[in-house]
């Protein structure tokens, strides 16, 4: 469920620019949501309109998190996990989900993988972390992979193997952030901007966004104009060592960040883990290949840009001598 912050430390602010409840003007909302910030800004609307759209968004996300957060455990996918491997009942929705995620682990070389749970449980990710074993991180391995997922769509069911589990860390956000902006647009809001734990979308005009420096998520190193699309950063300046390697089952190293713009917002959140994983240059081939707009900021100051990302003419921001 979307929990508000007291104001005193997240104010959620009705920008009325000098204009009536009645009168077109800019309006910013932010909310917790999935463990992070979430917030929305509209622009060029009226503000009784903007706040009932916005309302509208925020309840499409929180119903998406009371289904797929494995944080809680009477969620549908927490649900899924503790099945035992036997057939649980899914909706349509959460089916195809699933399968979307699946998808891209398989096109990924399984770089991306949504069935990490026991993994990143043997590394304590949730817990602030720790080294495994190399008995339990076996076994955990073995209990992992988007193998163990069986989708029945003619029965309505999916069904995990081996005490498998689903994550959601690595596409749930980008699915709220599109399903939000459908909510948005099917309302009338033709332009808006949304920005969840970094993830950005912006739809209707264009909106100039920064990409931090991958040491730095404060300093901006490079600035994009992000037009009905979604950016999507993976990097470890945050949260530390989080990103697992589902092809190895241990913890990636800190390289640096990658930056990842498609049109959809599930989509990038899926592949900026996926190129993270991959490394600078794996990742960079892969995004090649598949023509994907992609920029890699190493610790060592280099930059690597797929030509998809070239295309989109990042203007770099220079640095501020001490």
């Amino acid at each position: 469920m979307i929990r508000v912050r007291s104001i005193s430390h997240l104010t959620i602010a009705l920008l009325f620019s000098g204009l009536g409840m009645a009168q077109e003007s800019n309006y910013h909302r932010a909310v917790l949501a999935m463990g992070t910030r979430l917030s929305l800004q509209i622009e060029g609307v009226a503000q009784d309109r903007s706040a009932l759209a916005s309302e509208a968004a925020f309840m499409e996300c929180s119903r998406i998190e009371a289904a797929c957060s494995t944080w809680k455990s009477d969620s549908v996918f927490s649900r899924l996990n503790a099945a035992m491997g036997l057939p649980f009942a899914l909706d349509k929705e959460w089916l195809e989900l699933l399968n979307r995620a699946r998808i891209w682990s398989r096109q990924s070389g399984g770089a991306f993988d949504p069935v990490l749970f026991r993994l990143l449980t043997a590394h304590g990710v949730r817990e602030g972390g720790r080294l495994p074993s190399e008995s339990d991180l076996a076994q955990a391995r073995t209990a992992s992979g988007v193998r163990h997922l069986h989708l029945g769509f003619k029965k309505g069911s999916a069904r995990l193997e081996q005490g498998a589990g689903i994550e959601e860390g690595g596409f749930a956000k980008g699915y709220a952030l599109d399903r939000m902006r459908d909510q948005l647009t099917q309302v009338g809001i033709a332009s808006g901007c949304l920005d969840f734990g970094g993830q950005l979308l912006a739809f209707g005009k264009a909106k100039a966004v920064s990409i931090a420096d991958p040491k730095d998520r404060l300093l901006p190193r490079f600035s994009i104009s992000l037009k009905n699309a979604s950016l999507a950063s993976s990097g470890l300046s945050e949260h530390g060592r989080h990103i697992v390697d589902p092809r190895s089952g241990r913890l990636c190293g800190d390289w640096g960040s990658v930056s990842v713009l498609t049109a959809s917002a599930f989509d990038a959140d899926c592949l900026s883990t996926a190129l993270y994983v991959m490394g600078p240059e794996g990742g960079l081939t892969w995004a090649k290949r598949h023509h994907i707009a992609a920029i890699f900021l190493l610790n060592d100051g280099r930059v690597l840009m797929s030509p998809g990302f070239a295309a989109l003419h990042p203007s770099r921001i220079p640095l501020e001598k001490s």
